[in-house]
């Protein structure tokens, strides 16, 4: 990314009044560092990512003012490989070796966050976590009393980088598990002097919680386990579509921080055909992104949300991170591939590529197909 080709594509964006977003560890560990660090695991890890962060805050000042600085951070917790360069070592603590990768990642937020404020006070920074609420399965309150724990899982690294220090449950949520966090000098105060000036998240679906999940059908292709909601449609790939949960999420989460939002990634992963003709007509994509798009002003207008912005996932076919398949296609840009790895990667604009360029170009206010 550090190159002169990255900063001609920024002062393109500039030139139409694109203002980019940019994320500087997006599940991108390099292997040489995990090979020669053990990835998160080692605290000479922070020192590396203070370095990229300087080189690309420097290089690219005044061309990028957001940025954003682990993606889905709470994935430590059930992608670690993924999210931290994490290889479990025989019989450890599992739990111990994702929260030491977690905290030096949290530090390093805390680091880079000083830095872009002091090399441009224009920068603002944000954190980012795969959200979805949790729903009770029933009213049980063995059931309600899960959804809590589910969410404070997911919200756990958040709340240290948005108010600066671990709540208390999640203190005695690693102590339950034999764990500790492995503070160095002046964590603490890092912490706590350099929080995020936004919160930005991930929503594909919300969530189910059980106390007793044996008992009912879990969601499929999910990273997250789930029950499934018997009172929502889902996706070729099991994932429950919620539009009305993104509103719910949005107001937890900006309840929950009384800090700007960002919705940094949203769509619909989905078995495209190319018809007779040539075109895709993806109207189950309009459709999902129209009702979320909808739900996302409600509550804006409705609610009071303090909404910054709203990015899809994604403007082309690529890989999915979650399941590794091509066939998993999420763009308003069909790619010719396959899963083998089979095709010409000739490009095709799918019917929602003009549907999204007039919602872009009236804000949003224009939804119909």
């Amino acid at each position: 990314m550090v190159c002169g080709y990255s900063k001609n594509i920024f002062k393109e964006c500039k030139k139409y009044g694109i203002e980019p977003l940019v994320t500087i560890n997006h599940f991108d560990c390099p292997m040489h560092l995990i090979h020669k660090f053990g990835g998160w695991r080692n605290r000479e890890m922070i020192d590396c990512f203070v370095k990229l962060a300087k080189v690309l805050f420097e290089r690219y000042n005044g061309l990028v003012k957001y940025w954003l600085t682990f993606n889905e951070i709470n994935m430590i917790l059930h992608f670690p490989f993924v999210a931290a360069g994490l290889r479990f070592k025989e019989g450890e603590n599992k739990t111990q070796a994702m929260i030491t990768c977690a905290h030096h990642e949290l530090v390093a937020s805390a680091l880079v966050t000083k830095l872009a404020h002091e090399i441009n006070p224009e920068n603002m920074v944000g954190c980012m976590l795969a959200a979805g609420s949790y729903y009770p399965e029933t009213c049980n309150p063995e059931d309600y009393w899960k959804s809590i724990c589910d969410d404070r899982e997911s919200y756990m690294f958040i709340d240290v980088q948005s108010r600066g220090y671990y709540p208390n449950y999640a203190l005695k949520w690693i102590e339950k598990r034999n764990a500790e966090i492995p503070f160095a000098k002046n964590d603490v105060n890092i912490l706590k002097e350099n929080t995020v000036d936004f919160i930005s998240f991930s929503y594909y679906s919300s969530r189910v919680s059980s106390a007793n999940p044996d008992k009912g059908k879990q969601t499929e292709s999910n990273i997250f386990a789930s029950v499934v909601n018997p009172y929502l449609d889902t996706s070729d790939w099991g994932w429950q579509i919620d539009p009305l949960g993104l509103r719910i999420t949005m107001n937890e989460i900006y309840d929950r921080y009384q800090k700007p939002l960002f919705i940094v990634e949203n769509g619909l992963g989905a078995k495209d055909k190319i018809e007779e003709d040539g075109s895709i007509q993806d109207d189950y994509r309009i459709e999902y992104l129209k009702k979320h798009i909808q739900a996302m002003k409600d509550a804006v207008d409705e609610d009071g949300v303090d909404l910054m912005g709203y990015t899809t996932w994604g403007c082309i076919d690529l890989i999915s991170n979650g399941t590794g398949e091509m066939e998993k296609r999420y763009g308003f840009i069909y790619v010719d591939r396959d899963n083998d790895g089979h095709g010409t990667f000739k490009r095709i604009k799918k019917k929602s590529f003009d549907w999204y360029k007039k919602v872009i170009a009236t804000n949003g206010e224009d939804l119909d197909n």
